[in-house]
């Protein structure tokens, strides 16, 4: 899937938990000095300026299928190597890189097996492989307030909980199918508080990802009662998110 919105959007609507998650999705992987490591659907590069800050300009690599995103992660990390690419046809020769890593991307994948087939290849023999992926089959995560509400708006939407590697083991399993070796798994916790129901409500209405895409797609009036919904999924403001991503790595 590529997310055809601007940057700054998808900043606000996902950037302010990725950045989080970023250093904790690192440090599982094992990232430091010296390495060369690729960042698979990078985004506006919450991850990547975790791995610049370790590594170094030089030492990341970054890909994603979106052009915003691309030129986004050009202009933050001038000189930085960027490519424009999905996930299932990385542009690199094989066993080009220490590690390749993926956060929150596998789930957008077409076919995840062969996404994160592809990292293996393009990771040396030995290299680390890791994904991470939002826990959204157990509601461990920040979407699941906004479809719990939407269900009751419209039992009939589809929300996100039955994509790849959203509930325990799944994506164990999905990093075992592309060929990895001794792969294992770890659920990644933080918490986030936000200080008002409008600083969580409004980044959904700039349409990034299916959750946002089904919200702008509301009339304003729509909007207004899928809102007060929300506001009974959430405790009173300020509230604090209990997230939880599934991560999994193994060897190339």
């Amino acid at each position: 899937m590529s997310f055809v919105v601007a940057a700054d959007s998808y900043d606000r609507f996902m950037g302010r938990y990725s950045r989080l998650l970023a250093p904790l999705f690192a440090d599982f992987a094992g990232v430091a000095a010296p390495m060369d490591v690729l960042d698979v659907g990078c985004g506006p590069g919450a991850l990547t300026t975790e791995l610049v800050e370790r590594l170094g300009v030089a030492s990341v690599t970054a890909v994603d299928p979106s052009a915003p995103f691309v030129e986004a992660v050009k202009e933050r990390h001038p000189g930085m190597d960027v490519h424009r690419a999905p996930a299932e046809d990385l542009p690199f020769d094989a066993a080009c890189f220490d590690a390749a890593l993926a956060q929150l991307v596998v789930h957008h994948m077409s076919d995840a097996v062969t996404g994160m087939g592809e990292m293996r290849r393009v990771t040396r023999p030995g290299g680390t492989v890791a994904a991470c992926v939002w826990d959204l089959g157990s509601g461990r995560d920040p979407l699941s307030p906004l479809w719990r509400a939407v269900k009751r708006y419209d039992p009939d939407a589809r929300d996100e909980s039955g994509l790849p590697g959203t509930k325990e083991g799944h994506l164990v399993e999905i990093a075992e199918a592309a060929g990895l070796d001794d792969v294992r798994g770890e659920g990644l916790t933080f918490d986030v508080e936000h200080a008002s129901f409008e600083e969580w409500w409004e980044p959904f209405k700039l349409g990034v990802g299916p959750a946002g895409a089904y919200v702008a797609g509301l009339a304003p009036e729509q909007q207004a009662e899928l809102a007060s919904i929300c506001r009974e999924e959430l405790a009173t403001a300020p509230f604090t998110l209990s997230l939880r991503a599934w991560a999994a790595k193994g060897e190339a």
